[in-house]
């Protein structure tokens, strides 16, 4: 028999569930904020004791309330905060399952989905779906098979806030880890992102590839194109990620791809050159005509398709550009890091590249760049001091060597001509030399193993010759 209590606490869980179920939006609008206020960081059994032994009760009102009304319910965010007091509570298993047997991660993730729904609450649905996958192996499944992993990726690459998108981060890094049945999928869809219109979005993305990458052991096909894609961005937090990926990425599998990735970038296409050079002259046709007055004319910038003559946009060509810069810049910091690099790279012609692009003049940071790594290489071997002093002459050399850095600066045309223009081929000479011998002159012995990979740059070169 219950006591006098015991009957007085039932009668208030029974009088504030009936206040509950007939109260309109505004009301039940206090009700939640209440709630929050007063049961925010409880644990499961203090909310038991708050809603005597009852709180199940008031869980299943509010997961109903959300399938019902979530789509164009003004309060949504208070619901979902309101829930997850309840799936974040300590010791607070019970409602967890109960959340999900009614369909609450399908729920969630649909929310994410929605346009018309406010941020905010989508932001509220994410962190919901961090306590769910951190509360086990068996839950983070029960998302990824749910479609989650596509969902919260393209709610990634959509979002509007920076703040939402750590989030979102969080959540993927925390699906990645502990997941073993469904991590490549997680790791797919980070890759998928790469190409999104996002900075930050790319930004956090490379960043958990990372985290994937180191968990996962192997690498997708498709991660070595789609890094060297991303360094076409004008947003140097989100190269700066890209190059830290690739160094990451040089110690597996796909290492060769990658340098070779990285050496093409140094010497854009014929092709898409020419496209360049016609739309730059079309877009200083557009500036004598409806532009002057606007300042000198900046390299890769041409009239913008718009109603005003006077706006200026970005040429669709420049990522070729800004990939070449980054490219360079990527392949100093590798050859720097790692001299076994650097002698693969000589086999690629990284040379020759790195030459060309310091005669890039429709673009001074790929010479900048370019110039700097170019510098790295002179000093680490004699032998590509030697050849680059032959290449450029003596009087453009010793510009070079006085000030790599400021060289773009002092260039005239017919320098950087023969610098676009170099036949440089520092690969011939290793050749001729012979590998082995050119390599223990110039850097010491090294193992079987690294020579016997270095001798495959050298054959596949022989090969690609005839």
């Amino acid at each position: 028999m219950t006591s006098i209590k015991e009957q007085a606490a039932i009668s208030r869980l029974l009088s504030f569930l009936q206040e509950w179920d007939n109260a309109g939006k505004v009301a039940r609008s206090h009700i939640l904020d209440k709630f929050i206020e007063t049961n925010r960081g409880k644990t499961a059994p203090e909310l038991e004791q708050e809603f005597s032994q009852g709180a199940s009760l008031f869980l299943v009102r509010l997961t109903t309330s959300l399938r019902i009304t979530y789509v164009t319910d003004s309060c949504l965010e208070k619901l979902l905060r309101s829930i997850g007091i309840f799936l974040s509570a300590v010791s607070s298993n019970r409602y967890l399952i109960e959340f999900l047997e009614v369909g609450g991660v399908l729920t969630l993730l649909e929310i994410l989905g929605l346009e018309k729904i406010k941020e905010e609450a989508k932001k509220e649905s994410v962190k919901l779906l961090q306590v769910i996958a951190n509360s086990g192996r068996t839950y983070k499944e029960l998302i990824c098979e749910s479609y989650g992993v596509r969902s919260i990726a393209e709610f990634l690459a959509k979002s509007k806030s920076e703040e939402t998108q750590e989030e979102v981060q969080v959540l993927l890094d925390s699906l990645v880890h502990g997941n073993p049945k469904y991590q490549n999928q997680v790791y797919k869809g980070l890759i998928a992102l790469l190409p999104c219109e996002s900075p930050k979005a790319q930004q956090l993305s490379l960043q958990t590839i990372r985290t994937a990458q180191s968990i996962i052991g192997t690498t997708h096909p498709s991660i070595v194109d789609c890094v060297l894609k991303v360094l076409g961005t004008m947003h140097l937090e989100v190269q700066y990620e890209a190059i830290e990926l690739i160094k990451d990425l040089v110690g597996y599998d796909v290492r060769q791809a990658l340098l070779k990735g990285l050496v093409a970038l140094l010497i854009p296409s014929v092709k898409e050159t020419s496209k360049l050079q016609a739309k730059i002259l079309s877009g200083r046709d557009l500036l004598r005509w409806g532009c002057l007055g606007q300042g000198r004319g900046v390299s890769c910038l041409t009239a913008a398709p718009s109603s005003d003559p006077s706006v200026l946009q970005l040429a669709p060509s420049l990522p070729m550009f800004l990939q070449q810069a980054a490219a360079a810049k990527a392949i100093g910091v590798l050859a720097r890091n790692d001299m076994s690099i650097a002698e693969e790279l000589l086999y690629l012609h990284v040379v020759h590249g790195l030459m060309a692009a310091m005669g890039n003049m429709d673009h001074s940071n790929s010479q900048r760049l370019a110039s700097l790594t170019l510098e790295c290489f002179v000093q680490m071997f004699p032998l590509v001091a030697e050849h680059v002093r032959k290449g450029m002459g003596e009087e453009l050399y010793q510009l070079f060597l006085s000030n790599a850095e400021d060289l773009y600066m002092k260039l005239d045309s017919i320098q950087a001509d023969i610098l676009a223009a170099n036949k440089v081929n520092i690969t011939k000479a290793l050749r001729l030399h012979g590998g082995s011998y050119s390599m223990n002159i110039l850097y010491g012995s090294h193992d079987s193993a690294q020579m016997a990979y270095l001798t495959h740059f050298e054959k596949e070169d022989v090969e690609s010759k005839e």
